[in-house]
């Protein structure tokens, strides 16, 4: 296969990959360097019969690889952990659901094979065959990993947009900066949830804050403290929800992804860790 010709079946592929990438790792920053180390791969390894087939290959191992030591990583990592968001402008129905933020987090239920067994499979409609290929495995074996995958998910709601998403979300940022209490609340479920990852490197909720009160009395505090006459808010669509991503000056130092549920907040994901908030596009 000449240098063009792989150059050229490879760009065209590298959505797909980065795509298999992410959704393994929730980090966007290693899927890239991931996927431009299958290139590098393939252009070395010279004649081959599919791109496709091998680059699977091997983006596939190299994120089963690096999950053994992202699960060290994560053992001592301070607070909750979040996948890096990511833009997602263009995404289909399909592509949003197995791009958010709930999604990616059940993901981490399963072990590394179930996890690529299951993506390949139900995301990326891989043959059980293809995926024997990917993973060196007989397709019977693939079948009883995506049976365990399954069962150890269940049927969770998945969520999905609200079509009123966008002024809804008007409205929470008004109601956060005016600080009316009783607007938060109403915005909101009895049971949300609020998510912050700030790595160590950004003040976050090292736990989860559940409930309206408590989220609420978080909201005031992240608004007091983080909220300067310079800050300006832009909502882009990322891991598949209009967003709002915070900004001082020419720096990102804030991304919140929100979850509905009947037209209220249900999930509020706050991103604060520097290291994750280059928003990259998929």
């Amino acid at each position: 296969m000449s240098e063009m010709i792989l150059m050229d079946e490879f760009e065209a592929l590298r959505p797909r990959l980065f795509g298999i990438a992410y959704r393994m790792l929730g980090s966007a920053m290693e899927a890239e360097d991931i996927v431009q180390t299958a290139y590098l791969r393939a252009h070395d390894a010279g004649e081959m019969q599919s791109a496709k087939a091998y680059l699977t290959r091997v983006v596939t191992n190299l994120c089963l690889d690096q999950l053994k030591s992202a699960r060290e990583r994560r053992e001592v990592y301070v607070g909750d952990w979040l996948p890096e968001p990511v833009l997602t402008p263009d995404d289909t129905a399909e592509e949003r659901e197995t791009l958010s933020m709930a999604f990616l987090l059940l993901l981490d239920h399963l072990s590394p094979p179930e996890r690529a067994v299951f993506l390949l499979h139900e995301v990326f409609d891989y043959s059980h065959d293809e995926i024997g290929e990917v993973l060196g495995k007989t397709p019977a074996a693939c079948r009883q990993l995506l049976r365990r995958a399954k069962t150890h998910l269940g049927d969770p709601p998945t969520p999905t947009p609200d079509p009123q998403g966008h002024a809804l979300l008007h409205q929470f940022i008004e109601a956060m900066s005016s600080g009316d209490v009783e607007q938060i609340m109403a915005l909101m479920t009895g049971d949300v949830a609020a998510i912050s990852d700030g790595g160590g490197k950004a003040v976050a909720a090292r736990r989860t804050v559940e409930g309206a009160e408590p989220v609420t009395r978080l909201i005031k505090g992240v608004v007091r403290t983080g909220v300067k006459p310079t800050t300006r808010y832009t909502m882009p669509v990322i891991n598949g929800e209009v967003s709002v991503v915070v900004w001082e000056g020419d720096q990102i130092v804030t991304v919140l992804i929100p979850e509905w549920r009947d037209g209220k907040l249900h999930r509020i994901y706050f991103m604060r860790n520097p290291d994750k908030l280059n928003l990259r596009t998929v």
